[in-house]
């Protein structure tokens, strides 16, 4: 069973709604663009960072041998609360392998025999001008002690971190189960941190494709962490 469908698209909604209820629709929407809820970090934030940590979680440096998993197109903008987008900007996602095995030591050491050598586990990028991240990674697995497949995130703007969240795939049935996600208590929060991951048209490896925009609470030049 799929969780239930609170609001369809929070963004949306509230856009449809200043549209019924101001002239001036872009200029309400821009006042609507709600805040990425942060989460946990977790406790498998890489301990030892891979020495390729490009955006391409599907092929380690040279290697011609790629991970297994459903290859996902995962994109995105990061953007102020106002709509602006924001440029340099590091995004980082970190995620289990197919084989629900993290990078790093205290769960990739006891499941070395399972962990998914050809994944990479980990990636960054720098935002362009407008604000788009992109990565080629694998669709999210649960895990042991997390029914929902997630993947973390970490936004970064020099020496400071923005936001430490994670998104979830929309649909799922483990995500009513997930603590994570359950501990959302925010109906409307819970529908911003999920991610549709839908089929790439006629892709002959069963490729998927997600895009995830991220809405900093606070921006850059404010400086604190969100937490």
């Amino acid at each position: 069973m799929s969780e239930p469908l609170f609001i369809p698209n929070r963004r949306l909604f509230l856009g449809t709604l200043g549209a019924a209820l101001f002239t001036t629709r872009g200029l309400f929407a821009e006042q609507l663009m709600l805040p990425t809820p942060a989460l946990t970090e977790g406790p498998f934030y890489p301990d030892k960072l891979p020495l390729d940590q490009d955006n391409d979680l599907i092929i380690i440096s040279d290697s011609t041998t790629p991970a297994v998993g459903q290859i996902t197109h995962l994109t995105g903008r990061v953007l102020t609360a106002n709509g602006s987008p924001v440029k340099d900007a590091t995004v980082e996602i970190w995620q289990c392998d197919a084989n629900a095995v993290y990078l790093h030591t205290r769960d990739s050491g006891p499941k070395a025999s399972q962990q998914d050598k050809h994944f990479q586990g980990f990636g960054h990028f720098t935002t362009s001008s407008s604000g788009e991240y992109r990565f080629r990674t694998i669709k999210p697995v649960a895990y042991p002690g997390r029914p929902a497949p997630h993947i973390h995130f970490k936004v970064k703007k020099g020496d400071r971190e923005l936001l430490t969240s994670q998104f979830m795939v929309r649909g799922e049935e483990g995500n009513l189960r997930d603590g994570v996600y359950g501990g959302v208590r925010d109906l409307v929060d819970r529908e911003l941190i999920l991610a549709d991951f839908i089929p790439v048209k006629d892709s002959k490896i069963g490729e998927y494709r997600a895009n995830f925009d991220i809405i900093l609470g606070r921006t850059p030049d404010e400086g604190a962490s969100r937490r």
